[in-house]
């Protein structure tokens, strides 16, 4: 005897179901777009140089500390990138100017002002979109006084401020790389979030390490090596970096960031253990 196959009916997949879950993508969407310029407009809105609710109070008050001031910062970037990636900028102060200069490269800036550096006074130590900011070095006094000029001059004649790719780069990591490698005397040490510190034009394949200590292969910023005293060994593919930092006993972890000590000790000096070799 032939056997009647048990077919179950197929469910029919009610239209409301699709209007719901396009309704809810649609919103989800709406506030991932929304809300991060919410948070910039609040920030454009309270951008006055006395702001002080803005600031984190990682850099001295011109108007308590005199000398000169050379710092660079590191904060989340917005949106889903920051899950991977963070943004950096750089703050100077000359000896007794009473504000900071601030030097950042934006990329969507570019198409309406021709060029995506923007140095302007500012508040060296605010949150990115909501983002709390991390010191990644600071100097000051004499050895800011003495660096300072070379810093400025380097940030004016930034080649590719005319040109900006969130990956690989150039974007604002790559700029201060570049600064980096132009006053190796900051001894700069990104940290391995920074996508786009790596990225080098293809003429500039083999070149020093942006912290002046070491040397560093990179093709385009997504397969390279790096060994040097700041960054120790690090490996990046396709922009993450992997960095073992043997004299600080520190690792950088792709999109997890450094795990060990901080780059920069909580009274403000840069990591001891560097410092003192650095200077032998």
């Amino acid at each position: 005897m032939d056997r009647q196959l048990n077919v179950k009916p197929k469910k029919k997949f009610r239209l409301s179901k699709v209007a719901w879950l396009v309704f809810g993508l649609c919103y989800v969407y709406g506030i991932y777009l929304i809300e991060p310029f919410k948070i910039h407009r609040e920030r454009l809105a309270a951008s006055d140089i006395g702001g002080s609710a803005y600031s984190y109070c990682l850099a001295p008050k011109p108007e308590q500390y005199e000398g000169a001031v050379i710092q660079v910062y590191a904060a989340r970037t917005w949106g889903t990138k920051k899950i991977l990636a963070v943004h950096t900028w750089i703050a100077t102060k000359r000896q007794a100017a009473d504000h900071y200069q601030v030097s950042q490269i934006i990329g969507w800036a570019l198409s309406r002002n021709g060029t995506a550096l923007f140095t302007e006074p500012g508040i060296p130590d605010k949150s990115w979109y909501g983002n709390e900011p991390t010191l990644l070095l600071d100097k000051r006094g004499s050895e800011a006084e003495l660096l300072i000029g070379q810093v400025e001059a380097a940030i004016e004649t930034y080649p590719y401020a005319d040109t900006y790719t969130v990956w690989p780069g150039p974007n604002s990591n790559t700029f201060i790389a570049w600064l980096g490698l132009e006053v190796p005397e900051l001894g700069l040490d990104l940290p391995s979030t920074a996508i786009g510190k790596d990225w080098r034009p293809w003429k500039e394949t083999f070149g020093w390490s942006a912290s002046g200590t070491g040397v560093q292969a990179s093709v385009y910023g997504l397969l390279g090596l790096t060994v040097g005293f700041q960054e120790g060994l690090e490996v990046n593919v396709l922009g993450l970096s992997m960095e073992v930092d043997v004299f600080d006993l520190a690792l950088e972890l792709p999109a997890v960031g450094r795990v060990g000590t901080a780059p920069v000790d909580i009274d403000g000096s840069v990591s001891s253990t560097k410092t003192d070799k650095a200077g032998q």
